[in-house]
């Protein structure tokens, strides 16, 4: 054991001498009561603009076994996972992210669910790759996706989805960019280059991390100079706005080889974008594939417009076959995922983090122990007319209890009076009202709420 211990009266002790050093380990992180309350608060945001279009929560375990998450993944997945034997002799790994699992979830539970079936999921995941801005080695992920169908429309919903949700936690400037790993498999094709598309596709991948200087020169490695250059012609599209989607899919489907089903998908959803009036969001960028194997059609990413530097805070796409890797039925599906951690920190580098304090809005503050009945009486009346409420617990100074409510963030403090009445106090700006009700202090609050 790292302590020096020793045993008294029937009990182990830590020497005081030799206290351990208190530290997480590199690219994990503590959260302070303000910061979990603003993730918190975040999450409960997210998952009513879920429930409102017809999503359902699911969980799944942390920890799977290796070939369930790693058989289709590529080398580079695979350094990143935290991968080890557990104390049975199986072979395991927290999961990378929640797609994954939620493939193998619903093969194992295909009789038990319905289709289309869309569900959202907010948890943690693990990766194991270096620490840096807005990247952690321990982070949340929150998905949604809908399986079951193969139509534009939840091609579609999940886009609108993406803008709706990001809108609803206060983050409006984004650019979502799209692009469709059929189309971008057929011009390869075209380019005699179909048996080298994996390596071409994350290779563009690269594009937004090492530029374009970096990724031509390793487009040639794989592809040859000449190819390597059409190949980025071909990235680069005819424009970067959104008002240029229909210019780069006319010009990505010239040089895929002409119409086919997959720039019909794209034109299909654009349409559904024109009729919500969402387009001018979207931005079709022929350099999105997103690197996994698993997306066969859709792609997308979403970039904060002031700081696009920390990278996609939202990006998914179509994955027609990933069940089955588990299963003989072909189940389509698409979906995005919110880096949260990730975007609450591009938020903060861009000063729009607004962390809250607590979630109490008044406390019953303790001037005689004696009468603790009294202030959980006046407490509980208050909760009943729905205030969040607290009680000092112990006979403080009153400086000490003030103190105590202002760093909690509360704003309304309580004093229980001995004929039956309250005085209700703003701590922000001293304002007392005396000889007031519980219904009448609850009203003050909540018009305060409101105002």
């Amino acid at each position: 054991m790292g302590l020096l211990e020793f045993k008294r009266g029937g009990r182990y002790h830590t020497s005081m001498t030799e206290l351990i050093q208190p530290r997480v380990l590199k690219g994990f992180r503590d959260f302070l009561p303000g910061q979990e309350i603003e993730r918190a608060l975040l999450v409960e945001k997210l998952t009513a603009t879920f429930r409102a279009r017809g999503f359902v929560p699911i969980d799944t375990p942390a920890l799977e076994y290796s070939e369930i998450l790693l058989r289709k993944s590529d080398g580079e997945t695979e350094k990143q996972v935290f991968r080890f034997e557990d104390n049975g002799g199986r072979d395991v790994a927290l999961r990378f992210d929640l797609t994954v699992p939620f493939a193998r979830f619903v093969a194992e539970h295909k009789e038990e669910i319905y289709f289309p079936f869309k569900r959202y999921h907010i948890a943690k995941v693990w990766r194991g790759e270096k620490p840096q801005a807005g990247r952690y080695r321990e982070f949340v992920q929150c998905d949604f996706d809908i399986v079951g169908s193969d139509s534009a429309a939840v091609d579609f919903e999940i886009l609108d989805l993406m803008k709706t949700a990001l809108g609803a936690i206060g983050v409006s400037g984004v650019t979502i960019r799209l692009s469709h790993r059929g189309v971008f498999n057929r011009f390869l094709a075209n380019l005699g280059l179909a048996d080298k598309s994996e390596d071409i596709l994350r290779t563009v991948d690269k594009l937004a991390k090492v530029g374009e200087a970096e990724v031509l020169a390793l487009l040639a490695e794989t592809a040859g100079a000449e190819r390597a250059k059409e190949i980025l012609a071909y990235v680069k599209g005819a424009g970067n706005t959104p008002a240029d989607f229909g210019k780069t899919l006319d010009l990505i489907e010239k040089l895929a080889g002409g119409p086919g089903e997959d720039t019909k998908r794209l034109r299909d959803v654009r349409a559904l974008m024109e009729a919500t009036g969402i387009e001018g969001s979207f931005v079709l960028d022929p350099s999105i594939t997103r690197g996994l194997d698993y997306y066969t059609g859709v792609v997308y990413e979403t970039f904060l417009n002031d700081l696009p530097s920390i990278g996609s805070v939202c990006s998914g796409g179509r994955y027609d076959n990933l069940a089955g890797l588990y299963m003989k039925d072909r189940i389509p599906g698409v979906g995005s995922s919110i880096g949260l951690d990730r975007l609450l920190a591009g938020l903060e580098q861009l000063g729009l983090r607004k962390e809250s304090a607590g979630f109490t809005e008044a406390a019953v503050f303790c001037q005689r122990e004696e009468d603790m009945a009294t202030y959980q009486k006046t407490a509980a009346s208050l909760r009943e007319a729905g205030v969040a409420c607290e009680v000092f617990p112990d006979a403080k100074k009153m400086p000490q209890q003030y103190a105590w409510a202002e760093k909690k963030g509360i704003r309304w403090g309580i004093t229980a009076n001995g004929d039956g009445s309250i005085s209700i106090k703003n701590l922000a700006t001293r304002e007392t009202k005396a000889g007031a009700t519980p219904a009448e202090a609850a009203k003050i609050i909540r018009e305060f709420a409101s105002s």
